[in-house]
């Protein structure tokens, strides 16, 4: 849910049942207790290395389970505050320069105290592994027509699987995960923390809101009917998360994707704080802004050029390609 790991919008394709169902029940198996089954990634074998972050302390891996394609996701945790003190205590220095008052170590500390955040997606497709890979990007507007004639039907050609959201919502999966959820079919929503956020602390605190109607795809698709809706997302998502974690909405940045990631409508909620993935004026649209758009015009997100960035590999990128959108690109 997401850049370090956002949950596909593909169909998973045509993979042995038999293997598909073992690595599922793998993964799932202690899923929640805190404990974790070693026999998953001693079986990932290593492809290539499809992105690597010195900034964001991540590196993405591309490779094989059992015959399977897979994607593994490595990122370093942040240090806690909670756990300064034995940190400083317990853990082992290293001297690996000193000039003057300037000294350099190599810290090494307790196992509990050295997470690395692993996420794992098998089978994967070769969606999952452009959207990994370090590419190119490109700055497109889309105009009302280009929304009609390319946008539209390559989203309405795409097998886009959203069986993840619909497990959320129904409470077949993520169920200890939920923050905050209303039951109405119609301005109802679920919060939850999306999976780039370990919830250790609050400065890169992020959760998603999803809703429960399913057939709105994107900002796209919204208008004067779903005021209701966005209204409650916005004030029961800043007060669940004021009662669960005590920040404030002033502290908040809530906003929509474009071109999301999945085409399930969903709000996203970040801490200020927090140069979150996606959430710059190329893609990021804040909430707030929206419920005002749609208040003066009905249609607005239908006629308004939007403008997003799309990756060199994507396949809508060669829509808009192919439509003579980037002439010079």
């Amino acid at each position: 849910m997401g850049d370090s790991i956002e949950k596909s919008q593909e169909n998973q394709g045509e993979s042995c049942p038999s293997k598909k169902q073992k690595i599922a029940s793998d993964t799932n198996k202690n899923s929640g207790d805190g404990s974790a089954d070693q026999s998953i990634l001693s079986k990932f074998q290593i492809k290539k290395v499809l992105r690597d972050s010195t900034r964001e302390k991540n590196i993405f891996i591309h490779g094989e389970i059992d015959d399977q394609e897979a994607i593994v996701i490595l990122e370093k945790t942040p240090i806690g505050q909670d756990t300064l003190v034995e940190l400083l205590k317990d853990s082992s220095l290293q001297l690996k320069m000193k000039n003057d008052i300037y000294s350099n170590y190599l810290l090494i500390p307790p196992a509990h105290l050295n997470d690395i955040k692993t996420s794992l997606i098998c089978p994967a497709t070769q969606k999952h592994v452009k959207k990994y890979q370090t590419q190119e990007t490109f700055l497109v507007e889309e105009t009302e027509e280009d929304y009609r004639s390319i946008t539209l039907p390559y989203i309405q050609s795409q097998s886009f699987s959203v069986q993840w959201v619909y497990n959320i919502l129904e409470k077949k999966a993520e169920v200890e995960r939920i923050v905050f959820e209303d039951p109405d079919p119609k301005i109802g929503f679920v919060l939850l923390p999306d999976f780039k956020w370990d919830t250790k602390q609050l400065d890169d605190l992020y959760l998603i809101a999803i809703v429960r109607q399913k057939d709105i795809k994107s900002l796209r698709d919204l208008r004067s009917e779903h005021i209701p809706l966005l209204e409650n997302i916005l004030k029961k998502g800043q007060e669940g998360i004021l009662q669960r974690f005590s920040v404030p909405a002033c502290k908040l940045r809530i906003y929509l994707h474009y071109q999301p990631s999945y085409y399930h409508l969903h709000v996203h909620f970040t801490s200020l704080s927090h140069d979150a993935p996606g959430s710059g004026v190329e893609k990021a649209h804040l909430l707030s802004d929206v419920i005002l758009n749609v208040k003066a015009n009905p249609t607005y997100y239908q006629h308004r050029p939007l403008t997003f960035t799309l990756r060199a590999d994507d396949n809508l990128t060669a829509k808009f390609r192919e439509a003579g959108k980037l002439p010079d690109c």
